[in-house]
């Protein structure tokens, strides 16, 4: 099954952008986004400003990934899954889930 690319305007820092990504990608940002209280906006410039490299719907997609492995990672120990998870990864730095409530 392949899943098409969709390319969405976003506004990052005041700045509108556009960024492609598979639907699955989208509805997983969005579900972070949800999950820690952030708008998509504020949740991805925070992703932005975080790379180091590569293009804003790589580093987008690699967010997600990472999210998603952290938690479950966190389910497979018996953690909470609360939203404020850092992967264990030497990338966590640059890929790590936001924390909720810290202004966003």
């Amino acid at each position: 099954m392949q899943s098409a690319i969709v390319k969405r305007s976003i506004v990052i820092a005041g700045h509108k952008t556009s960024v492609s990504l598979e639907d699955e990608f989208w509805n997983g940002l969005k579900e972070i986004a949800r999950d820690q209280r952030a708008t998509l906006s504020n949740l991805v410039g925070e992703v932005d400003t975080r790379r180091s490299h590569g293009n804003l719907s790589s580093t987008i997609r690699l967010f997600v990934l990472d999210h998603y492995r952290a938690r479950m990672a966190a389910l497979a120990s018996g953690a909470a899954v609360d939203g404020t998870l850092q992967p264990s990864r030497s990338s966590a730095n640059l890929y790590s889930p936001l924390r909720a409530g810290n202004g966003l």
